[in-house]
């Protein structure tokens, strides 16, 4: 059952500022801490940002200064701001609802179906 729908993915230009959306079902961004993650092609899975469900927020080096992870509880949404786009950002990049245990994310299998970004050079 899909219940995380991602947007705002697509060829962008080098430099560019495109915001990822990802709308949930049954109140899923409300109840769960969330996570951004990127796939490019060859590479692993990686995590670029998360916020728990109090509004922390913690990004990944490569991409600090650069992202910004926010969400809007009343609009079931969490969204992935990108900023100062290398041809490196290029990947699909997925919605995850999961959980903090500790001072880490760690993603359950509940994933969208994931947006590709592709940054023009």
């Amino acid at each position: 059952q899909v219940q995380l729908v991602e947007s705002g993915g697509g060829l962008v230009q080098a430099g560019g500022f495109p915001r990822l959306s990802c709308v949930a079902f049954r109140s899923i961004v409300r109840r769960h801490d969330m996570g951004w993650y990127r796939q490019a092609p060859g590479k692993q899975r990686e995590l670029v940002a998360s916020i728990t469900s109090g509004g922390y927020t913690k990004l990944a080096d490569s991409v600090k200064g650069r992202f910004t992870i926010s969400r809007d509880n009343d609009k079931n949404t969490v969204y992935l701001q990108m900023n100062s786009l290398p041809p490196e950002d290029t990947a699909v990049y997925y919605c995850n609802a999961g959980n903090y245990r500790g001072r880490s994310y760690y993603p359950s299998n509940n994933w969208g179906q994931g947006t590709q970004v592709t940054v023009s050079t």
